[in-house]
């Protein structure tokens, strides 16, 4: 069966090298091209690189740490999740680290054209959306998303979905693990993917829309920051069309997260982080005299088990979870709720800093679905 070439793997172990050797020996079965991996930050990084590496001598090995982990049927912290991939899941598989990301403008421009050299000279804009699809992990510190999204999509039709990779919490230090070495900031991996049975993108946010709109009157960019909407002070003017006290909008600033709207199915979501003064920041760019419509909370795991359904006969998943929808789900005591969705898929993911999928979000769950 085709699924046989997918394998998930999940310890908890506390010694990262007993970890790892757990997660080898699910793996004991299959010919791997790539070996994915998610990792809690409480492993020590560097042996967790070295152990994964001597692990899978001659197979790919990527992965980021968390704030968070899933794999089928389980979902929590202070754990390493993996998948395998076994050689014919993939017509082509092509791996490229994007570094100093703040100041080479042309870091995507010098991948592609590796990418291009792999593909025997095929130029990236050529390829087939409906055969090719990337993965992108950032460095979750980075605040360069957007940067590097706005420059897959002007140099490629295909989508890259992905997330930014966090550190439980703590905001201090991220990390990717790309073949061996590891990348602490200012960086990203690409994956570029022929599958051979076919994929699909699924982007699931658990809201509805709202006819409360606000649009950005003046921002910083840059920093994330709405200086104002609608010409009033941003935590002004957001308290007022909630219609509730801005002493009591300022103490759960978090609650109430913003859609770009492109219409009633498809929204990109946009979450308040914290305020400077009557300024918000958030966790991802806002632009200026782009209207935005509150959005009203619904269940996470009904939601997106109800859109997973709906994408038909998937063979694997790999989840881009939202840290902001995993802090919800342990608060309402879904975890394992939501990990139960997966449990008759091989599938693995984990709580990140914001999503990518067509730019950066947040509240979101950026899926790619193996078919």
């Amino acid at each position: 069966m085709f699924m046989d070439n997918f394998k998930i793997a999940y310890s908890d172990l506390k010694d990262a090298a007993e970890a790892v050797k757990s997660i080898k020996g699910s793996f004991s079965d299959i010919d791997s091209a790539l070996v994915l991996f998610f990792v809690s930050p409480s492993y020590p990084v560097d042996l967790i690189s070295k152990e994964m590496t001597k692990a899978f001598v001659g197979v790919h090995t990527v992965g980021c740490t968390t704030a968070g982990e899933m794999a089928s049927g389980k979902m929590g912290k202070d754990s390493i999740v993996a998948m395998a991939f076994g050689k014919e899941v993939f017509k082509h598989l092509a791996i490229e680290t994007l570094e100093n990301i703040h100041t080479d403008d042309a870091v995507v421009e010098k991948a592609f054209k590796s990418f291009e050299s792999s593909l025997g000279g095929q130029s990236m804009k050529s390829l087939d959306a409906s055969e090719y699809v990337g993965m992108v992990i950032f460095d979750g510190l980075s605040g360069c998303e957007e940067k590097i999204n706005d420059k897959l999509g002007n140099l490629t039709n295909i989508n890259f979905v992905g997330g930014s990779a966090g550190d439980s919490f703590a905001f201090k230090c991220t990390n990717i693990f790309v073949d061996g070495k590891i990348y602490t900031t200012n960086a990203a991996v690409l994956l570029l993917m022929e599958p051979t049975n076919g994929f699909e993108i699924l982007k699931t946010q658990s809201f509805k829309i709202s006819d409360k709109k606000l649009t950005p009157t003046k921002v910083n960019e840059e920093k994330r920051m709405v200086i104002e909407f609608n010409g009033k002070p941003a935590t002004q003017a957001y308290a007022q069309m909630l219609d509730i006290p801005e002493e009591k909008f300022l103490k759960n600033i978090g609650e109430y997260p913003v859609g770009l709207v492109l219409n009633e199915l498809n929204f990109f979501v946009r979450s308040p982080s914290v305020n400077e003064g009557t300024s918000m920041c958030f966790f991802c760019s806002v632009k200026e005299e782009q209207e935005l419509a509150i959005l009203i909370p619904q269940d996470i795991v009904a939601g997106t088990s109800a859109d997973l359904k709906k994408c038909g006969d998937v063979k694997a998943v790999v989840d881009f979870n939202c840290c902001l929808r995993f802090l919800e789900l342990e608060r309402k005591n879904q975890l394992k709720a939501y990990s139960d969705i997966f449990k008759d898929i091989p599938a693995i993911g984990f709580s990140t800093y914001g999503e990518s999928y067509i730019g950066h979000i947040n509240q979101t769950s950026t899926m790619l679905l193996f078919k």
